[in-house]
């Protein structure tokens, strides 16, 4: 029976590549015109087409982390990859859409993130360990995406251009106080505190990141310049001159946008400019993966940029200028991809084969989403002063600006 849904599931689905599926009773099908896409994958127990019949999406991440969806490695993101483009042009049964348009009307219930239940999501994906992360990013262990200003940068060229971008676009200068919402391991504050001089206020929900941060202050010798804390965002009572808060949002949940959004206009002065960076759909809103809300980000939310103004709208503030990056994390994410790849026997020495699977599965899921929808990042930058900021984009490009920056802050 379960067989014959996910036969006709796919006829419907798989409208360009090709999908060859190698069924557990032995017999094999083929799906899709065939181009540029192509993948192999074999499903090696009943239960396995059951499951992705009633709960395709739970179940793909599922099957393939526990070895019922065989597919090699270098296979696993053209599979990946072919589902959700086709997802995107193919028909899925009703009742899925049914409930995905359900799960979109119920996500403010579902996401209720009170600072006890965001502490704990935070730490579900931050605290597992830093040295699993220092495996596959950069130097400065920037979670985030990178800022390829030109495609023969490498990965830590590129995350060093998106700090940039973002330091001027706070039009930062020495001494200004800045809260950094969601600091992480303090790489942005790092970079504010020693090359643009400005004095950082760095919170985050994560007791490693927060250690991490702390102990990389003192051995850049910043720390006087710097204040790490574990702090939910909303218990902040200081105004700040320059509010920068760097893939954090996504954290925040779909009820909770309009409540960011009304601190961040709280805590910041009146000729104070904010730089929120996150990712977004450039689409219409979309319910958060049930896989990657239980295994990887639980109570995350990627807000659409139509969710993302209204929220700003509720507030006093401007926005000042609203830049979507394009084709910037998707290469981030293949660069993270090869970086866990080539770390394997280090990470298996972590962590067992179903964790290696779960995060190979996460890494591609996420590197083919940004390639395949309507998926890019946000540089939201808010003022409450229509002229806090330059009218033009210029000031961005000019030669030299941030050899400007950099010698007045020292």
């Amino acid at each position: 029976m379960w067989k014959t849904v996910l036969d006709k599931m796919l006829s419907k689905l798989v409208v360009t590549g090709r999908l060859n599926i190698t069924w557990p009773d032995g017999t094999a099908g083929s799906y899709g015109p065939g181009g540029e896409l192509e993948a192999d994958v074999t499903l090696t127990e009943d239960s396995i087409v059951r499951e992705l019949g009633q709960r395709p999406v739970l179940a793909l991440g599922e099957g393939y982390m526990d070895g019922r969806i065989a597919v090699e490695p270098d296979q696993l993101y053209p599979f990946v990859a072919l589902l959700i483009r086709c997802q995107q042009h193919g028909e899925m049964p009703r009742w899925f859409d049914a409930v995905q348009a359900l799960r979109g009307w119920t996500r403010g219930i579902e996401q209720r993130n009170n600072p006890l239940r965001s502490q704990k999501n935070v730490q579900h994906h931050y605290d597992i360990s830093d040295e699993l992360y220092r495996l596959f990013l950069d130097a400065d262990m920037q979670y985030s995406c990178a800022y390829f200003a030109r495609p023969d940068m490498t990965l830590d060229e590129a995350q060093q251009a998106k700090k940039d971008h973002i330091a001027r676009k706070l039009r930062i200068e020495p001494g200004m106080r800045v809260l950094d919402i969601g600091c992480g391991w303090g790489g942005m504050a790092l970079t504010l505190a020693k090359d643009y001089g400005a004095r950082v206020t760095g919170v985050t929900l994560s007791d490693n990141q927060l250690a991490t941060a702390k102990k990389r202050a003192e051995e850049a010798g910043v720390a006087d310049r710097i204040d790490f804390r574990l702090l939910d965002y909303r218990k902040v009572d200081e105004q700040f001159d320059r509010i920068v808060s760097v893939g954090m949002l996504e954290h925040v949940g779909y009820p909770h946008l309009e409540e960011y959004f009304r601190k961040v206009d709280e805590l910041l002065t009146d000729d104070g400019i904010a730089l929120i960076h996150t990712i977004g759909h450039v689409d219409v809103p979309s319910p958060t993966s049930t896989w990657i809300d239980k295994y990887i980000f639980p109570g995350g939310y990627i807000p659409s940029l139509s969710e993302v103004s209204a929220a700003v709208e509720k507030t006093r503030m401007w926005a000042a200028d609203v830049e979507v990056l394009r084709g910037h994390y998707g290469p981030t994410l293949h660069h993270w991809r090869d970086r866990f790849e080539a770390a394997l026997p280090k990470v298996r020495e972590m962590y067992d084969e179903t964790f290696v699977r779960m995060w190979r599965f996460y890494l591609v899921a996420c590197e083919a989403a940004f390639e395949e929808m309507f998926q890019g990042v946000f540089h939201l930058q808010l003022a409450h002063k229509q002229y806090a900021v330059p009218t033009t984009r210029d000031y961005l490009y000019q030669p030299g600006e941030r050899d400007r920056m950099l010698h007045a802050a020292q």
